[in-house]
C-alpha cells in the first residue's frame, strides 16, 4: 500500500502562484510514476501531469503546459507541483495519484492510489 497526502492547496488571485506536495509513505516510493489530477464542481476528474519514476519525463495537459511544473524528489518521498499563472479556470480541488509503472496519461482508472485532495481556489 502507498498513501499519499497533498498539501498547498489555497486561496490565490488571478496570476499568482501555489506549490502543490505530495508525500508518499509505504511501499518504495521511486518504483512509482506519480500524477496529478483535478476535479471542478461538477465536471470530470482530470488528467494535469505526470512523472516518471525516475523524474526524467514529465507529461502535462495543454490547458496547463508552460504554466505547470512538476517535479519529484525521491530521497523525500515526495511529489511537487509548482502552479504560476494561476487562472480562475484552475479552481479545483486537486489529487495525487500513483501507479506502479509508467506514467498512463488521462486514464485514471490506471492509478491504484490516490491521496484526499487539497483545494485550489483562483479568484479573478
Amino acid at each position: 500500500q502507498v498513501q499519499l497526502v497533498e498539501s498547498g492547496g489555497g486561496l490565490v488571485q488571478a496570476g499568482g502562484s501555489l506549490r502543490l506536495s505530495c508525500a508518499a509513505s509505504g511501499r518504495t516510493f521511486s518504483n512509482y510514476a506519480m500524477t496529478w489530477f483535478r476535479q471542478a464542481p461538477g465536471k470530470e476528474r482530470e488528467f494535469v501531469s505526470g512523472i516518471s519514476r525516475t523524474g526524467s519525463n514529465t507529461y502535462y495537459a495543454d490547458s496547463v503546459k508552460g504554466r505547470f511544473t512538476m517535479s519529484r524528489d525521491n530521497a523525500k518521498n515526495t511529489v511537487y507541483l509548482q502552479m504560476n499563472s494561476l487562472k480562475p479556470e484552475d479552481t479545483a480541488v486537486y489529487y495525487c495519484a500513483a501507479r506502479d509503472g509508467m506514467v498512463i496519461v488521462g486514464m485514471k482508472n490506471l492509478y491504484n492510489y490516490w491521496g484526499q485532495g487539497t483545494q485550489v481556489t483562483v479568484s479573478s
